[in-house]
C-alpha cells in the first residue's frame, strides 16, 4: 500500500511551534490546494490529520474525499470495513471521534488488548504511531477497487498512548 509507505516515510515531520510552520506540511497543503481540502490551508497550527491522509493517499494515486481537511469527512469514502473485526486490514483508514471534531489516521497493528496502533499526522503535533482506543473509532474505511492485503499485524507492543491530535 502506497499511502502507508508514505505515511511511514513520513515519521517524525513535525508542526513548528509558535508562528512558524513546517515547509513539508505546507507543501502538502499547497499542492492538494483548496478545492480537495475544503479550506485554503493556511497554518500547520490548523488541525492537519486530515491535510497528511489526503497527502498519503493522494501519493498512492488516489482520490480523496471532497473537504478532506475534516477527519470525519473520511468516514464515508471507500468502502466500509466493520468496526468490531479484530484484526482490520493493514494501512486501513480510521477514522476516531475527539473532543471538537475527529482524528484519521492507518492502521499500522493492534495491540493484545483490541486497540490500534495508528499512524497519522498531528498526533502530538507529528506524525508518529500512537496507541487509539476503539471506544473512539466510528469508522473503518478501505479504497474502493484496491485490493485487501493482510490483516494488520498483532503489535510487539502497544505504541505511547497520543498526547493530542486532531
Amino acid at each position: 500500500m502506497k499511502w502507508l509507505t508514505e505515511a511511514h516515510r513520513l515519521i517524525g515531520t513535525r508542526e513548528v511551534p509558535g508562528a512558524g510552520d513546517n515547509p513539508v506540511i505546507m507543501s502538502w497543503g499547497n499542492r492538494l490546494g483548496a478545492r480537495v481540502l475544503g479550506i485554503t490551508y493556511g497554518a500547520d497550527s490548523v488541525p492537519w490529520c486530515g491535510l497528511f491522509a489526503a497527502h498519503c493517499v493522494t501519493q498512492a494515486g488516489l482520490q480523496p474525499p471532497p473537504i478532506s481537511i475534516r477527519a470525519k469527512a473520511w468516514a464515508s469514502w471507500g468502502e466500509g470495513l466493520s468496526i468490531i473485526a479484530t484484526r482490520p486490514p493493514l494501512g486501513a483508514i480510521a477514522v476516531f471521534s475527539r473532543d471538537g471534531g475527529g482524528h484519521i489516521g492507518f492502521v499500522d497493528s493492534v495491540n493484545r488488548d483490541g486497540s490500534l496502533n495508528i499512524i497519522g499526522g498531528n498526533q502530538s503535533d507529528a506524525v508518529s504511531v500512537r496507541r487509539f482506543d476503539r471506544n473512539r473509532l466510528i469508522a473503518l474505511r478501505w479504497p474502493k477497487g484496491v485490493a485487501w492485503p493482510l490483516q494488520a499485524p498483532w503489535a510487539a507492543a502497544p505504541a505511547a498512548d497520543t498526547l493530542s491530535e486532531g
